[in-house]
C-alpha cells in the first residue's frame, strides 16, 4: 500500500530561506502570516490531508465517479464526507479575500497547503481548485451584483465552480467555439452549446456549481476576438440568495480517461441555459486568462505534488526491497541480498527525483510569492518586477513542472520493477494521474510557444533581462562562499540561456526556428530557474551549518543534493542550447507522406 508524509520541514526551509516570508511583513496579508500561524497551517493542513484525503485516494481511483440516468453524478465513497470536513475546517478559504469570507492569508502559504492536498489526493484537490480559479475571475471581472451573489458561498466552499472552454471541435484554438449566447432583453442570455473535458463539471459535493462559460454573441467575429464570458449557475439563485430552479445545463456523460478517476470530467450540455455576461462583451478571453493563469500555476503544482508522493514511496520500496549485491562488494554480508539503494542506477533515479522535487517546490513557492507581490507590494516598481517574473515563469512552472512530475512518477515506478506495474502497489496510479497535467490548461508545447512567442518579447524583453540580472547577481554574490562551485556552474548555464535567447533574436526570419526550439528553451530556462532555487538553498544550508543551527543531517542532505543538481542537471543547459541552435530545418524537412508506413 502506498504512503504519504507531508514534507513540512522542507516547506519551512523554503519559506524561510528562499521565499523570505518574514521579510515581507509590510505587504498586506503577510502580517498575519506569523511563524506560529504558518507552522499551524503546515502541521494541521498536513495532518488533515494525510488522515482524511490520502486514505481515499487509491479507492477513489478504483471506484471512480458515477453518472446516473438523470444526469447527476456521485463522487467516490468518502469524497463527500471528506469535502464536508474540508469546508468546515476552512481549508479552502486560506488565501481568499476577507471581504468575501476568506482568511486573507498570502497566496504563498495557501500554495504550500495545496501541494500537500495534491500529493494526498490529486483528483479530490481539483474540486476546490477549479472553484478558486472561478473565484479569481469573478473578483477581477464580475459586477458588484455578481460578486455579492456568488462569491461568499464559493469562497466558503458551499458552492463549487468550473471553467468551460473546450468543445469537441476546438481546444487551444478557442476562436472555433460554437457555443452561442442569445440576449434576452432583461440582461440575461440563453447559452446553447456543448463543452467537453470539464473537470468537476457535475458532482454531489456542493449544492450549486457556478460555471464560467465562453460563448459568442450574435454577430461576433468568428475568431478569438468574438468570445465573451458568462456566469451560468447549475441552479439559479434567487435575489435573496436562496436556490431556485435547476438551470438548463446537464452532464451528458463522464469522460472515460487514463487517470484522475476520482474527479468528474464531464461533457456539459447547455440547452438554453440562463447566464449573465461577465465583464465586457467580446472581452471574454482576457477574463478567462485570469482563470487560466491561476490554473497553470496550479497544474505545475500538480506535477510537484504527484512527484513528491511517488518519490516518497520509491524511497521506501528501495529501502525495503533486497535484490542483488553492491558493485563494490556485499554491503550487508549477513543478508542474502542488499537493498536497492546500493545500485547506482536506482540512486540516480532517486537523486534526480529528490533534486527536481525539492527544487520545484522552491520555484512554485517563490512563484506564489511573486503573485502576492504583483497584487500587494507597497510600491509600483516592486509590483511590476513581480508581474514580470511570474509572467515569464508561469509557462515554465507549468511545462517543466509537469514534464518532470511525470518523469519522476515513471522513474519511481521503475524503481519498483514489476511491482510498479501492479495496481495494488499504487505507483501506476501516480503515473496515470501525472500524465494529464502535461496536457490540460494548454499542452506543454503550447506553454513553450507562449514563453518564446510572447513572454520573451514582453515589455521589450524586460522580464527576461530582469531574470538574467537576478541570477547573475546571486551567482556573483555566492562565489566567495561555500556555494562558489555551484555558482560558477549556474553562471555557465545562465550563459547558455543568454546565448540561446540571442540566437532566437537573430533567427526570427524563419518562424519555425522559434517553434522548433520552444520546448528545449522552456527546459533550459527551467534548469536555470530551478538552479537559482538550489543556489539559494545551498547558500542557506551552508550558513546554517557553519553557525551550528538547524538539523545537521537535513542540511548535509541539502548540500549533497545541490551538488548533484550542479554536476548532473546544470550541464543539460548546454545540450538544450545546442538543440535550439540546430534550428528547424531537420524538424520540418521530411515530407508528410514519409511519416506514413509503407
Amino acid at each position: 500500500m502506498p504512503q504519504y508524509t507531508p514534507p513540512v520541514r522542507d516547506t519551512r526551509f523554503v519559506l524561510e530561506h528562499v521565499v523570505g516570508l518574514a521579510g515581507h511583513a509590510n505587504v498586506p496579508g503577510f502580517a498575519a502570516a506569523t511563524p506560529d500561524t504558518v507552522d499551524a497551517v503546515l502541521e494541521e493542513g498536513g495532518r488533515f490531508v494525510a488522515e482524511v484525503l490520502f486514505p481515499i485516494n487509491q479507492s477513489g481511483d478504483q471506484e471512480g465517479c458515477t453518472r446516473h440516468a438523470d444526469g447527476s453524478v456521485t463522487t467516490p465513497t468518502g469524497f463527500k464526507e471528506a469535502y464536508r470536513q474540508f469546508v468546515e475546517a476552512g481549508w479552502g478559504t486560506l488565501a481568499a479575500p476577507e471581504q468575501w469570507g476568506g482568511q486573507g492569508m498570502p497566496h504563498v502559504v495557501s500554495t504550500a497547503f495545496q501541494e500537500y492536498m495534491i500529493s494526498a489526493n490529486m483528483a479530490f484537490a481539483m474540486y476546490p481548485g477549479l472553484a478558486h480559479g472561478a473565484i479569481a475571475a469573478l473578483i477581477a471581472k464580475g459586477s458588484p451584483e455578481q460578486q455579492a451573489m456568488y462569491l461568499p458561498k464559493m469562497v466558503s466552499g458551499e458552492w463549487g465552480g468550473t471553467m468551460n472552454l473546450t468543445e469537441p471541435q476546438c481546444g487551444t484554438d478557442l476562436g472555433l467555439i460554437r457555443t452561442r449566447a442569445e440576449p434576452q432583453g432583461d440582461g440575461s442570455y440563453k447559452i446553447t452549446g456543448t463543452k467537453i473535458f470539464i473537470s468537476a463539471g457535475e458532482h454531489d459535493l456542493t449544492d450549486n456549481i457556478i460555471h464560467l462559460v465562453l460563448a459568442k454573441t450574435p454577430g461576433a467575429p468568428e475568431s478569438s476576438k468574438g468570445i465573451s464570458l458568462f456566469v451560468v449557475p447549475k441552479v439559479l439563485v434567487n435575489e435573496d440568495g436562496s436556490l431556485g430552479a435547476r438551470n438548463a445545463v446537464t452532464c451528458g456523460s463522464i469522460e472515460h480517461k487514463m487517470g484522475i478517476h476520482g474527479n468528474a470530467t464531464c461533457v456539459l450540455n447547455y440547452d438554453g441555459a440562463t447566464g449573465w455576461l461577465v465583464g465586457e462583451e467580446m472581452k471574454g478571453l482576457a477574463a478567462m486568462f485570469i482563470m487560466m493563469n491561476a490554473a497553470r500555476l496550479g497544474v505545475g503544482l500538480q506535477g510537484l505534488g504527484v512527484a513528491e508522493t511517488a518519490y516518497q514511496n520509491a524511497v521506501q520500496y528501495a529501502d525495503d526491497r533486497r535484490q542483488g549485491r553492491a558493485l563494490t562488494g556485499a554491503a550487508e554480508p549477513n543478508e542474502k541480498a542488499d537493498t536497492l539503494f546500493v545500485h547506482p542506477d536506482v540512486r540516480r533515479m532517486l537523486m534526480n527525483a529528490k533534486a527536481w522535487t525539492e527544487g520545484l517546490r522552491a520555484l512554485c513557492l517563490w512563484g506564489a510569492l511573486q503573485v502576492d507581490l504583483e497584487h500587494s507590494a507597497p510600491d509600483e516598481a516592486a509590483r511590476q518586477e513581480a508581474a514580470d517574473l511570474i509572467g515569464l515563469l508561469t509557462p515554465v512552472i507549468k511545462g517543466v513542472g509537469t514534464d518532470k512530475g511525470y518523469q519522476i512518477a515513471t522513474d519511481a515506478q521503475q524503481v519498483y520493477g514489476g511491482h510498479g506495474y501492479i495496481q495494488e502497489w499504487g505507483m501506476e496510479q501516480y503515473v496515470r494521474d501525472a500524465r494529464i497535467a502535461m496536457i490540460y490548461e494548454g499542452t506543454n508545447g503550447v506553454q513553450a510557444m507562449d514563453l518564446v512567442g510572447r513572454k520573451l518579447a514582453m515589455g521589450g524583453g524586460r522580464a527576461i533581462q530582469l531574470f538574467f540580472k537576478v541570477v547573475a547577481e546571486e551567482c556573483a554574490a555566492a562565489k566567495g562562499g561555500a556555494a562558489a562551485d555551484f555558482a560558477t556552474r549556474l553562471e555557465k548555464a545562465l550563459g547558455d540561456l543568454q546565448a540561446a535567447t540571442m540566437w532566437f533574436m537573430g533567427n526570427l526570419s524563419n518562424p519555425n526556428n522559434v517553434g522548433a526550439g520552444a520546448v528545449p528553451y522552456m527546459h533550459l530556462l527551467g534548469v536555470v530557474a530551478v538552479g537559482l532555487m538550489w543556489l539559494r538553498m545551498a547558500v542557506a544550508a551552508a550558513a546554517l551549518k557553519d553557525a551550528g543551527e538547524g538539523d545537521a543531517a537535513f542540511l548535509d542532505a541539502k548540500l549533497v543534493t545541490a551538488r548533484f543538481f550542479a554536476e548532473r542537471v546544470l550541464p543539460e543547459a548546454g545540450s538544450y542550447r545546442r538543440q535550439i541552435e540546430g534550428g528547424a530545418d531537420a524538424v520540418m524537412a521530411l515530407p508528410v507522406a514519409m511519416f506514413r508506413a509503407a
